[in-house]
């Protein structure tokens, strides 16, 4: 699969499927690289789906002279859609900066936005928010990775889930397995996260959005995600009521899909 130079980085790219085009981002990790798989199912089978790593993981170099920041990584994004000549495009944030990202572009390149979903989301960090990312950065540079990874995965599933897969959930090849041997990334990622704040400027989006609400998300719940749907004019909400910060077990996977569908099918 291909790559470019873009705003002075190689940028990883791959595109899976046919149909109209949509780009699918997540949060500190990627879609890419054998991970499609991790896409909502039926995705690729409905639309042309462009995923990539975000710079420092995988085959995305990074420059670690320039401050890392969401607007620098919605203008690597943009810079790519240009290249390939996309435009109304779908953006689907899910869980994490991904949602942070599509944000950006719908302010700054609206030309570029067919519509935008946004799950496990922010516009700009509360106290709390602010103080649960450095935590997980700051256990990943003094306790290691796997410490790291066995927190957030508490963190992000709910507790039957996490009791019947714990041993599926951690491990070196486990989730979040891009940041392991890669602290450095992991900061930089923190660091844009942390400092994105877009709550001013959510009134400019015009785009048909969607946000979704997880009811039992302990890191981006609804105390992040509704101020969302409240600033972007005409922003569709939907509460899944007993879904933590992943999406995770079949029923869970079906009934997002339902939503995501719905929302893309008529937009």
């Amino acid at each position: 699969m291909p790559s470019i130079n873009i705003n002075n980085h190689e940028m990883y790219y791959e595109i899976h499927g046919e149909g109209d085009p949509a780009v699918c981002m997540g949060g500190w990790g990627t879609f890419c690289h054998g991970n499609e798989g991790l896409l909502a199912r039926g995705l690729t089978e409905k639309y042309q789906v462009l995923v990539f790593d975000y710079r420092g993981i995988r085959d995305s170099s990074d420059d670690s002279s320039i401050e890392p920041s969401m607007k620098m990584h919605a203008d690597d994004l943009s810079g790519l859609l240009d290249h390939l000549g996309w435009n109304n495009v779908h953006l689907i944030g899910l869980v994490g900066m991904g949602c942070c990202v599509a944000q950006e572009i719908a302010i700054n390149r609206p030309d570029l936005v067919r519509s935008m979903v946004n799950m496990g989301a922010w516009a700009y960090c509360d106290t709390y928010l602010y103080d649960q990312l450095k935590l997980f950065r700051d256990v990943h540079r003094d306790s290691g990775f796997l410490t790291f990874q066995e927190k957030v995965s508490i963190y992000s599933f709910l507790p039957e889930y996490y009791n019947e897969n714990r041993d599926k959930l951690l491990g070196p090849k486990a989730g979040w397995k891009e940041l392991n041997g890669n602290y450095e990334t992991h900061a930089r990622l923190v660091e844009a996260c942390i400092n994105h704040d877009v709550k001013d400027r959510l009134k400019e989006i015009s785009a048909p959005t969607l946000i979704i609400h997880a009811g039992k998300d302990l890191v981006t719940g609804p105390r992040t995600t509704l101020p969302i749907e409240q600033g972007i004019p005409n922003a569709e909400g939907v509460m899944m009521e007993d879904v933590a910060h992943v999406v995770a077990g079949k029923e869970q996977k079906i009934a997002f899909c339902e939503i995501l569908f719905e929302f893309l099918d008529r937009n």
